[in-house]
């Protein structure tokens, strides 16, 4: 597998067993963990290529699905909701696919925010929630 060369076998192996129960794969910690994250925009894209099955230059669920094998053989299929979460973390335009520049793109983002602007993500859904609670 080309992609070894980049990642090294022991990012890659403790990516996998942090997520080898069914629903515990989290895309971004994945992508930091494996050493995705700190790839270059062209070697994220080898990666794309080597995911993208059908060589349609896009990924699609069906694709995902199976992106945990592509690093490990013996690696468990995604979940359904792991797929999709893997989707919305890599498709940069939300068109339910995703192309070599917007997962090269947003794998490469995570290592830039930190925990704490998670939080304030989370911060601005809270916000409309304490409006609705406070009397008029």
């Amino acid at each position: 597998n080309e992609h070894h060369g980049v990642l090294s076998a022991d990012d890659i192996a403790a990516a996998l067993q942090e997520c080898q129960d069914p629903d515990t794969f989290e895309p971004q910690k994945f992508f930091q963990t494996s050493g995705l994250s700190k790839m270059s925009a062209s070697q994220v894209k080898d990666v794309f290529r080597f995911i993208d099955n059908d060589q349609s230059g896009y990924l699609d669920e069906e694709e995902l699905k199976f992106f945990l094998q592509k690093f490990e053989s013996g690696a468990r299929e995604l979940t359904e909701s792991e797929t999709k979460s893997l989707m919305a973390a890599a498709d940069n335009d939300g068109d339910g696919k995703i192309g070599a520049e917007g997962m090269s793109t947003r794998v490469r983002s995570i290592k830039h925010s930190s925990s704490g602007s998670i939080r304030e993500g989370l911060g601005c859904e809270i916000k409309p929630m304490w409006l609705k609670i406070s009397p008029s």
